[in-house]
C-alpha cells in the first residue's frame, strides 16, 4: 500500500502502524493527522475512496465523520454562552417555548450537551423522509416525553442531539446550525469541515461501507442484540427512528442537510486542527473550555448499554475501560464517530489527533485501529 503525505522521523513508527492497517484486505481508505504543540508532525493518507475501489484517497478527500461532529456543535454552543446569547443552566424553553411540553419545562442546555435530558429517541415511528425535514424533527422532539427524569442518569443522544442543540444554535445565532458551526469554528481555523455540504464538494467525499465478518467487542454485541430483538426499546429507537438513519450515509440529501450530531464532513487534518484550536485557546476561553472538558456524566449509559463518561458534547477518557480510552492520559477529551473515525486532544502531551476511515468497524465507542495508532504514538512521545 502506498502511503501518501509527510511525517517527522521521530514518528516513523506511527507511519508504519498506519501502513499496517492496510494489511487487512478489507481496509479501503484512511487518513491520519497528528499535531504536537500546534505543529503538524504527521499527515498521512492512503487507500481508496470510491465504492468500487478504483479512486485513490487524495490529500483533499473528505468523509462523513458521524459523531465527531458533536464536539464542534458543543463548542459553537459554548461560544454563544460566552456571548450571552445562550445560558447553560437556563431552561431550553426560554429560547424554544414549544419545548416545555410533556414535562420538559426545566430541561437545560447543559443537560442536552451531557446527554442527561432523557431525549435520545422518539417513541412514535416517523416516515423515512422525516430525517431530512428539520421542522418535523424538532416539533417531534418538542412534544416528546423524556424517557427518564432529566438529570437522573444519562443516555447518549446519538442523533437527536443534532436537532436539540442545533435548534438552539439556530434560534440564538439566526442561521442554520451548520452555517453557524462552520462560520464560528471551521472558517477561523481554516478547517476543511462542513455541516451541510455543497453539491460541488460531493466529488471529494469518500464512499462509506461496513467491514464484514467482525462482530466487535462485548459492548457492540450487546447493542446489536437489543436492536435486533427489541424493536420498541429506547436504544433501538435511538438508532432506527426515523428508519433512514442507518442507511443514509452516502445519499446526497444526507450530505446536504445540516444535522450537527452526525453529518459533519471533513478529514483527519480538520479534526486535528479543531482540537489544536481548543488546546491553544483559539476557539474557547479557559472558563468555557473547563466546562466543555469537566466530567458531567459518568456510569452505565442508558442508550449505549456500556459505561460512558461525558463532558459537554465531548467524550472523556476512561483509562481503565478498554473500549473507552483514547490511550494517552486521563485528561484526554474528544469524540469518536460511528465506525472508526475519531478526533481528540490530550492536554498533558499537547497532542491533537485526527483519524478518518471509510471502512466502518462495529465498535460502540473507541475503534481498536485508532487505539493502536495512539499506543504507538505514546512510545514516540
Amino acid at each position: 500500500m502506498q502511503i501518501q503525505g509527510h511525517y517527522e522521523l521521530k514518528f516513523e513508527a506511527v507511519r508504519e502502524a498506519f501502513a499496517a492497517l492496510f494489511d487487512d484486505p478489507q481496509e479501503r481508505g484512511a487518513a491520519l493527522c497528528i499535531q504536537v504543540g500546534g505543529e503538524t508532525v504527521l499527515d498521512l493518507w492512503a487507500g481508496t475512496s470510491d465504492k468500487d475501489g478504483l479512486e485513490a484517497w487524495h490529500s483533499d478527500t473528505i468523509a462523513n465523520l458521524f459523531s465527531c461532529t458533536k464536539t464542534f456543535t458543543a463548542v459553537t454552543a459554548l461560544q454563544l454562552v460566552a456571548e450571552g446569547k445562550l445560558q447553560l443552566d437556563a431552561p431550553v424553553a426560554r429560547y424554544w417555548p414549544e419545548f416545555a411540553a410533556a414535562g420538559k419545562e426545566s430541561v437545560t442546555l447543559r443537560q442536552l450537551l451531557c446527554h442527561q435530558a432523557g431525549l435520545p429517541a422518539l417513541r412514535e415511528l416517523l416516515a423515512p423522509e422525516a430525517l431530512y425535514d428539520w421542522q418535523t424533527m424538532v416539533d417531534a422532539l418538542a412534544a416528546e416525553t423524556p424517557w427518564w427524569t432529566p438529570g437522573d442518569g444519562h443516555g447518549y443522544a446519538a442523533i437527536t442531539y443534532g436537532w436539540l442543540v442545533g435548534e438552539l444554535l439556530r434560534r440564538a445565532d439566526g442561521r442554520g446550525p451548520g452555517e453557524s458551526i462552520v462560520a464560528r469554528v471551521a472558517k477561523p481555523l481554516g478547517l476543511d469541515f462542513h455541516v451541510g455540504l455543497a453539491d460541488e464538494e460531493f466529488h471529494r467525499v469518500a464512499h462509506i461501507a461496513r467491514g464484514k465478518g467482525n462482530v466487535g467487542d462485548a459492548a457492540a454485541q450487546r447493542l446489536l442484540q437489543v436492536t435486533m430483538r427489541e424493536p420498541t426499546a429506547m436504544t433501538t429507537r435511538a438508532f432506527t427512528n426515523p428508519p433512514s438513519i442507518m442507511t443514509s450515509t452516502n445519499k446526497p440529501e444526507w450530505r446536504r442537510m445540516q444535522q450537527p450530531a452526525a453529518n459533519g464532513h471533513g478529514n483527519a487534518r480538520s479534526l486535528a486542527g479543531f482540537y489544536a484550536g481548543l488546546l491553544d485557546g483559539s476557539l474557547l476561553e479557559s472558563e468555557m473550555l473547563d466546562e466543555l472538558t469537566r466530567e458531567h456524566s459518568l456510569g452505565e449509559d442508558k442508550t449505549l448499554l456500556t459505561r460512558t463518561r461525558f463532558g459537554l458534547g465531548c467524550m472523556l477518557d476512561q483509562p481503565d475501560v478498554p473500549n473507552a480510552t483514547y490511550g494517552l492520559g486521563p485528561r484526554a477529551f474528544g469524540h469518536p464517530g460511528a465506525g472508526g473515525s475519531i478526533g481528540f486532544a490530550d492536554p498533558e502531551h499537547d497532542v491533537a489527533f485526527g483519524f478518518v476511515t471509510n471502512t466502518l468497524g462495529p465498535y460502540v465507542l473507541m475503534d481498536p485501529r485508532a487505539q493502536k495508532l495512539v499506543r504507538v504514538l505514546a512510545t514516540c512521545l
